[in-house]
């Protein structure tokens, strides 16, 4: 039980091979040369006008600062739902509440390698969501440096003919998604 006035640490849920989780372990000891494969998700939150919230990591994130990618990412806490964990998140990186979410790609998962050798290795399953009111937006400084609106034709155009930097789980996500999004 954490001391009165310390917050306990934000844990992450490790999995097996075959996705079964085997534990949990603090978030600011996952991420390293030598991650284990953990549970995460990804979001693509479009306003109603079918615009993406494009988003760029804070540059103080451990893993890729300053790359832009998706919407909002993070990982479920033991026992919680997915589709929950991404609400949670949105409301708290993004300031909005997110709606219609979907899972657009349930499976998805990936390693990633940065150049000073620390490793993302995550299940991911994807979401796309909706927020009503774009102007409501307020992201947290420490996770969110910058952000846009932007068509999702466009933005996922410009990735897969490598017009666009992103982070690697986004390269490989926007790939692996349909041409027209959000669903309806």
């Amino acid at each position: 039980m954490s001391a009165p006035g310390q917050e306990r640490p934000e844990l992450v849920v490790l999995l097996a091979e075959d996705g079964t989780p085997i534990g949990t372990a603090p978030k600011s000891e996952v991420h390293h040369r030598d991650t284990p494969l953990h549970l995460a998700f990804s979001c693509y939150l479009f306003d109603p006008d079918g615009r993406l919230l494009l988003t760029r990591r804070a540059w103080s994130k451990k893993t890729w600062p300053g790359a832009w990618t998706n919407s909002c990412c993070g990982h479920p806490g033991p026992g919680e739902p997915v589709d929950q964990a991404v609400q949670r998140r949105v409301e708290q990186e993004l300031g909005v509440q997110a709606h219609d979410l979907r899972m657009v790609l349930p499976d998805f998962r990936y390693r990633a390698v940065m150049p000073d050798g620390t490793v993302e290795n995550e299940v991911c399953p994807v979401f796309t969501a909706v927020c009503d009111d774009p102007a409501a937006l307020r992201p947290d400084a420490s996770e969110v440096a910058e952000h846009a609106w932007i068509s999702w034709t466009e933005f996922r155009d410009d990735v897969v003919e490598g017009g666009r930097d992103v982070s690697p789980w986004c390269r490989e996500q926007v790939e692996a998604l349909p041409r027209e999004l959000p669903p309806r």
